[in-house]
């Protein structure tokens, strides 16, 4: 490697730096955690093999219009020209660049002009978050048409491959015990690693629960509680209920995470905010809400508006606190400030949850943390709590059970170029409320009866173990809830007691369900072997308020 370019390299960017070169191949997958540096270990290996005249071109392949030009910031750094301009109208790029960038749908609308290019000259095609090629089968047709000439690739993602049949294109895929096939990486440099090294801040998860209730599509009025068992429809609606812009649960939230900003503020001055909204009509209203509580006018980003891009580099250096945007900002969008979100989105994947969170993480200094807003919906408490964990792109699946997950995840991927309609109009949100339900930190949950305010006053500047101690501090420090006194002797108070302690141990078991995989019938059943008792259905309240309590260590302690 050449002197110059140490300069800009972290360890474990020389580490891959020397991996790429150690064995030479045509293709090189990069696996790293958001906020890591795949940007500038990509144009640094650019670079590279431009001085060894390996190649004489560049192609960079990003998924929105902004990457582009984000990219060619980059590159000017390091001294490499890129045209993020470049049409497939103009056929061929002016002679001042060495390469251009384009986006997967540019290169789907004509794969031939591309292809072209490539045989034109030997390039290096760099595809930034190569997950998007498999995102349709013609998309993924056409850059293996493209781009199978080229001399070098380099994929590169940060987050976990989605699992369906559409293989990537120019991913290796070895096949597992179970005969599915699963990418292979070439370098992996994952959140743990990361967060050890300084490189990305820790991330606190607020979680806030909430009563809600809608008018579903037959008339009928329901209700449910946030982080309660429900079937899937119900947990939809919540939801949906949890985010209309005219409710209470919305509101609260908004007004949390700005007490948490300005917290932050405290320690990094330039800290700002960013709500990821469902569609551009929740988005507007989110802003409106935003400035009458903060007093300040936040910047809205809509996929439509053809500023957006200028928008985004206006917030990126500007003091403002606040910016709501819909889905585009969710993934690769580099804005470093970014320290506080609210996840205000119907979107439940892991690879898009994995995506919205990565954009808070990218640290500047060691001691910034991020802290991210959530709802009590127990998928999203499930990957909070599994951040650091690996996910390969699994092919081969059997049965149809990930179908409606796959579909979810493809809408969630695509750019949105006109406001989200909702597919079910008839239904109403009528009501929601919502209060503080636990933090979750590390693997580990705290302040399921601790104040608001003991977790959005936590300072904006603490390593990670620090944040680990203060919490577990809090927590230890909070009076143990003494036992409420013994229902009446009539059936019909005892009942209704025993129904709510078993829904509350429902809802506890669900949530380590999906933080831990192990099934309802395995949890309760070391409940049982721990705590003692019968099965669930004859267990008394003493013995169901046991359980609660052990969960709750497990949740502390992260056994």
């Amino acid at each position: 490697m050449r002197p110059e370019l140490l300069q800009y390299l972290r360890s474990w960017q020389r580490d891959a730096y020397e991996a790429y070169f150690q064995r030479p191949q045509r293709d090189f997958l990069l696996v790293a955690t958001p906020g890591a540096g795949k940007t500038t270990f990509a144009l640094t290996l650019a670079a590279e093999l431009l001085a060894r005249r390996d190649i004489h071109a560049i192609t960079i392949v990003t998924p929105t219009e902004h990457l582009k030009h984000q990219w060619a910031q980059a590159a000017h750094r390091l001294g490499i020209a890129i045209d993020p301009a470049f049409s497939n109208a103009q056929g061929r790029a002016s002679a001042d660049f060495t390469g251009v960038a384009v986006t997967y749908a540019q290169v789907a609308a004509h794969p031939a002009l591309h292809m072209q290019r490539t045989l034109t000259k030997r390039t290096l095609v760099v595809f930034d978050e190569i997950h998007h090629a498999g995102d349709a089968l013609s998309w993924g047709e056409a850059v293996r048409t493209a781009f199978d000439p080229a001399r070098r690739r380099l994929g590169l993602t940060g987050t976990p491959f989605r699992s369906d049949t559409n293989p990537i294109p120019f991913v290796t895929y070895n096949r597992d015990a179970d005969g599915a096939l699963r990418s292979s990486s070439d370098y992996v440099y994952g959140y743990g690693p990361a967060l050890s090294d300084g490189v990305v801040r820790p991330v606190i998860f607020l979680a806030y629960s909430g009563e809600m209730r809608w008018r579903s599509r037959a008339g009928d009025e329901l209700g449910g509680t946030l982080g309660a068992p429900m079937t899937p429809d119900q947990l939809a609606y919540a939801w949906r209920t949890a985010l209309d812009p005219s409710g209470a649960w919305i509101e609260r939230v908004l007004d949390a995470a700005d007490r948490r900003l300005t917290e932050v503020r405290r320690g990094m001055p330039d800290a700002g905010g960013l709500v990821i909204a469902s569609d551009h009509a929740d988005a507007r209203a989110y802003a409106a809400l935003l400035r009458q509580i903060s007093g300040d006018k936040p910047a809205v980003v809509l996929s439509d508006d053809p500023a957006a891009s200028k928008k985004i580099a206006r917030f990126a250096t500007s003091g403002d606190r606040w910016m709501v945007a819909v889905r585009m900002v969710s993934e690769g969008v580099d804005i470093p400030r970014l320290a506080v979100g609210v996840y205000a989105t119907s979107v439940g994947t892991a690879l898009f949850f994995a995506q919205a969170v990565g954009r808070f993480v990218r640290a500047r200094q060691r001691g910034e943390t991020a802290s991210v807003f959530l709802p009590s919906i127990p998928p999203l408490l499930g990957y909070a709590s599994d951040l650091e964990a690996e996910r390969d792109h699994v092919l081969d699946r059997r049965g149809h059970e990930d179908e409606d997950e796959l579909r979810e995840l493809a809408e969630a991927n695509r750019q949105r170029d006109v406001p989200d309609q909702l597919e079910d109009t008839t239904f109403q949100a009528l009501e929601a409320s919502a209060h503080f339900d636990r933090v979750l930190f590390d693997g580990a949950e705290f302040g399921v009866t601790a104040e608001e305010e003991d977790f959005l006053g936590l300072p904006g500047l603490l390593a990670p173990d620090q944040v680990a101690v203060l919490l577990r501090k809090r927590q230890s420090s909070l009076p143990i809830p003494s036992q409420p006194p013994a229902p009446d002797p009539g059936p019909a108070t005892a009942s209704e007691s025993l129904a709510a302690l078993r829904k509350e141990l429902n809802g506890l078991v669900a949530a380590w369900h999906h933080r831990t995989g192990q099934q309802h019938g395995v949890i309760h059943g070391e409940l049982r072997r721990t705590c003692g008792g019968p099965a669930l259905a004859q267990a008394t309240a003493v013995q169901i308020r046991a359980r609660i309590e052990m969960m709750r260590k497990w949740a502390r302690t992260g056994q």
